[in-house]
């Protein structure tokens, strides 16, 4: 009896979960758009107040990242990053209403001839990207100009929540790499000349993830993407949907195609090509620091015989 009820609970629980995420994104997505960014970004701002552990986390990460700010700086950042953060989930939930007639006042390109030439080298292009911007609208943007793409995600806890969150970023052809069937689904994708997105800015664990520096501290950081691109060839290609304010627009930035590292020896060729990505990021990071998910233990993982960085 005891084991039903927990089962129960718990199933009413989820149900509770996906009727609260459904009911978000019906009624932000109903509203006009700017009235719905000025609702996340006070999300953000209550975010930002209620949830004390994540905002220490985010001091700690920029503690390490910028040791130079002070702690009004560093609280100007993060409260930035959370009315980034309530920005993008209202334009997430306006997904559905976007056309590419009625985005062009607040999307646009720089690079996609770089993405083109990319694509029809033939050999498969693999996207650098992070939790910089508003990445759930990068690749929704890309599809519905014409570009569908894979997406490489983790699937989320609620299976409910999981399908509706994909239906949306599914919409325009893009299509989704869970990460369970990461390797053998992105060689597949590259053999066939498609486009996969990578975000390769989350923490990992060995042996998926190798340390490299990231902000001048050893982060444990996939190493799919370097594997994959020196196995199939693959265009390895920066790509982020930034939010530039003195235009007040997202511009999905392309950036040049970077040339791998290849010596007669696989493995430290699969760890410098994993650091010179993770420079780059890092470049992008520096360039606009208000717009990353500091609140992610990005250094959880350590090096053996390394304490911990967070707090318990």
């Amino acid at each position: 009896m005891s084991y039903t009820l927990h089962w129960s609970s718990e199933a009413l629980r989820r149900k509770l979960e996906f009727v609260a995420v459904l009911l978000l994104i019906r009624c932000l997505g109903w509203l006009p758009r700017n009235a719905a960014r000025a609702v996340g970004a006070g999300i953000g701002a209550a975010a930002y107040i209620l949830l004390h552990r994540l905002r220490r986390v985010g001091y700690r990460n920029l503690q390490i990242a910028f040791p130079q700010l002070s702690r009004y700086e560093m609280t100007r950042l993060l409260r930035a990053e959370y009315r980034n953060l309530g920005w993008l989930l209202a334009e997430f939930c306006q997904m559905r209403k976007y056309t590419p007639e009625n985005t062009r006042n607040f999307l646009s390109y720089d690079g996609l001839e770089r993405y083109l030439a990319a694509r029809d080298a033939g050999k498969g292009v693999l996207i650098l990207t992070g939790h910089l911007g508003a990445w759930e609208l990068s690749s929704f943007y890309h599809s519905l100009m014409g570009y569908p793409m894979s997406m490489v995600i983790r699937r989320l806890d609620n299976e409910a929540v999981d399908r509706l969150v994909n239906s949306i970023r599914c919409l325009h052809g893009n299509n989704v790499v869970h990460k369970d069937d990461f390797a053998r689904g992105l060689i597949s994708a590259m053999r066939q000349g498609e486009t996969v997105g990578i975000l390769m800015d989350t923490n990992m664990t060995p042996p998926q993830g190798l340390f490299v520096d990231f902000f001048g501290t050893p982060a444990c950081t996939a190493s799919g993407m370097a594997r994959v691109a020196l196995k199939t060839g693959a265009v390895v290609l920066p790509g982020f949907l930034l939010w530039e304010e003195a235009s007040r627009r997202y511009v999905l930035h392309f950036g040049e195609p970077l040339e791998l590292i290849r010596t007669g020896d696989n493995e430290a060729n699969i760890i410098a090509n994993t650091a010179m990505f993770t420079k780059v990021l890092e470049q992008y990071i520096r360039q606009y620091p208000e717009q990353w998910l500091w609140l992610h233990r990005r250094w959880k993982t350590r090096p053996e015989g390394e304490p911990p960085i967070y707090a318990p």
